[in-house]
């Protein structure tokens, strides 16, 4: 067995490399998932180490001092932050020109080709649902017998395996857990909505869902929901229970719509009630109140929920498969049962007007979640978005991210601007959060936990910062500073 590192590297200041389907970049507040595509085939390799540095502030020359005795490299990286996570490839092989060095992730995933030609530092790139493919690798087997592999021969030649098959059986699939608590410093993750220390994990791979946008059933998941059994999952939450003990003050579900086998859902909720743990997960809002009562019923505090936009030709284009009126049902159930709810949006998907960007303002105000994210559509290679996007010519000639790690607009429409998106992106978060039904909850909540309090006052600083950041990237750009 090869001694082997996982490594998801340090990037621009707040960077969050596992942000999810909408953006990898720097936040507007405070905010670190866990690096589960790291984790887990981690997870396989017994004695690997894994390090994630964004969230513990770890450098460059502080991964140096780690990588310098291992043998085998494996790196998480995404399309904003591969030039960067290449700097710091090579930094690695300056220092030991033996180690062998490889990528994973999303863009890896669809672009081996392209990824290793252009960047002759990495030895290899483990494509689509690799967690077997790392594992072989630390094993030390032939690269040629590797499924799912693209690698640079020791002539500079590229040779591409046939491709892997997806993993079925996730009850044989380890636990990330235990691997948080030996290489990872729960403090160090936050997420605004999330009570904190939080968990956040997969119990299953893949969607159903066929939306033009998401990144990861496109790319690595697939559009088969493969699972862990609810058995499996409440063993695993005893496990958890066992490690964390009361550090954890919820656990998230990161599955991409953990709800959509509502049975399953509710069998795991069983789990969660009977070991007293509070939790929530990511929904799609079509949930009925009957299955939204259970869930809560057994622990559940809150649902993550893509609305994506107010108008309904945009969801219809973007193969949201929600209807308004449906969502709106949605939100009142889950008001009348005091589950709380985290919405996110995003503006810049096709025709998209700024008539369609009040309409969205207008919808979230009413349908009113406890809180909201905003992201700018970003079409990443692989998806149906970015397929469209080049198709039509709707590419500006930016990139995904600044050099600062702010999200850019890389669309742009004939009557909409990259600069109205991005403005729009401002212009909502004021007027959702600049109103009494918005302000007064967050100001209950604070009221109701110190810990929460202090939170939602480092969280506001944050929050203003960034805009400023923001406005000084556009006049800097609108100015060619």
């Amino acid at each position: 067995m090869k001694k082997t590192l996982f490594l998801s590297p340090p990037s621009f200041d707040g960077f969050d490399g596992g942000a999810g389907s909408r953006y990898q970049a720097t936040r507007e507040i405070t905010s670190f998932w866990y690096p589960t595509w790291l984790a887990q085939p981690a997870a396989l390799v017994p004695d690997s180490k894994l390090v994630d540095a964004p969230p513990h502030g770890l450098t460059v020359e502080d991964v140096l001092k780690i990588t310098k005795d291992y043998e085998l490299v494996i790196m998480h990286t995404s399309t904003p932050s591969l030039p960067n996570d290449v700097k710091c490839a090579e930094a690695i092989k300056a220092q030991n020109p033996e180690v062998q060095i490889g990528f994973i992730g999303a863009h890896v995933a669809v672009l081996p080709e392209a990824t290793l030609e252009e960047n002759p530092i990495i030895d290899f790139a483990c494509r689509h649902e690799f967690d077997y493919t790392c594992k072989e690798l630390a094993e030390g087997k032939p690269w040629d017998e590797i499924k799912g592999l693209s690698y640079r021969d020791k002539n500079g030649k590229l040779h591409h395996t046939p491709e892997r098959e997806l993993i079925h059986d996730w009850d044989s699939m380890p636990s990330v857990l235990p691997r948080y608590a030996s290489d990872l410093d729960i403090n160090k993750y936050y997420i605004g909505y999330l009570l904190h220390p939080y968990v956040s994990f997969y119990t299953g791979r893949g969607c159903p869902a066929r939306c033009s946008f998401c990144l990861w059933p496109q790319t690595i998941g697939g559009h088969q929901y493969r699972t862990k059994s609810p058995e499996m999952v409440g063993r695993e939450m005893e496990e958890a229970k066992a490690i964390f003990g009361d550090r954890v003050r919820e656990y998230m579900f990161d599955d991409d719509t953990f709800t959509i086998d509502r049975q399953r859902a509710i069998a795991i909720s069983k789990h969660m009630k009977r070991l007293n743990l509070t939790w929530s997960c990511n929904a799609r809002a079509n949930l009925d109140y009957d299955t939204l009562k259970q869930l809560r019923d057994n622990g559940l505090r809150l649902l993550l929920v893509g609305f994506e936009s107010g108008n309904q030709e945009i969801l219809d284009h973007i193969k949201k498969g929600i209807k308004l009126e449906k969502a709106r049902e949605f939100m009142k159930n889950c008001r009348k049962l005091g589950i709380t709810v985290h919405g996110t949006f995003m503006i810049g998907l096709p025709v998209e007007t700024r008539e369609t960007i009040e309409e969205t303002i207008r919808f979230a105000c009413e349908i009113n979640p406890h809180t909201i994210q905003v992201s700018i559509a970003a079409p990443y290679p692989g998806t149906e978005l970015y397929e469209q996007a080049q198709a039509n010519g709707w590419f500006t000639s930016g990139s995904h991210v600044a050099a600062s790690g702010i999200q850019t607009a890389t669309l742009e429409y004939p009557n909409l601007s990259s600069a109205d998106i991005e403005d729009a992106v401002e212009r909502m978060y004021r007027q959702f959060y600049f109103r009494p039904k918005a302000i007064l909850p967050i100001v209950r909540e604070m009221a109701s936990d110190r810990q929460m309090l202090v939170r939602r006052l480092r969280e506001g600083r944050e929050f203003f910062s960034y805009l400023k950041k923001r406005r000084t990237q556009a006049t800097s750009l609108s100015t060619g500073g």
